[in-house]
């Protein structure tokens, strides 16, 4: 995952992130960069600069999301406990979306990374009666209706 502590020179997010094809919007010191159905949280700091406060996420209903892995399939936890199938379509886009912002803020991208998604929550373990079994419990995910 991405290195939280870096922080970015304001230029960055108002010029370089827009011209290469992002959309920022800034309210109140608070920075949103989205792109292809994803988007990361970018808060300024009293230095002037900017600290990533969400990771790159996909967006549900245009809320930040998790990435889950739950061991036989990624999911996508919503802030209220709701998870959903991550589909390929989606997990592509938040690939795309990380390497581009990645490579428009000058950060580097390191072998496991660009393997594939790496995921925000990893809990599972599929042996009876330990814990993580049954993942959901651990990590406060709830079926979405129709699942």
């Amino acid at each position: 995952m991405w290195n939280i502590n870096e922080r970015f020179d304001p230029s960055l997010l108002e010029t370089q992130l827009p011209a290469a094809g992002f959309t920022v919007s800034s309210t109140g010191g608070v920075a949103r960069v989205e792109k292809y159905g994803c988007a990361a949280e970018f808060r300024r700091t009293s230095d002037g600069r900017y600290q990533m406060t969400v990771p790159p996420s996909v967006l549900i209903n245009g809320q930040f999301a998790r990435l889950w892995d739950a061991g036989y399939q990624k999911f996508l936890l919503a802030d209220d406990g709701r998870k959903f199938p991550a589909l390929a379509s989606q997990l592509a886009n938040l690939r795309r979306f990380n390497e581009e912002l990645r490579a428009t803020l000058g950060v580097p991208a390191y072998y496991n990374e660009a393997l594939g998604s790496t995921c925000q929550v990893t809990a599972y373990d599929r042996l009876k009666g330990r814990v993580g079994d049954v993942p959901d419990p651990i990590v406060g995910a709830k079926s979405s209706k129709g699942h």
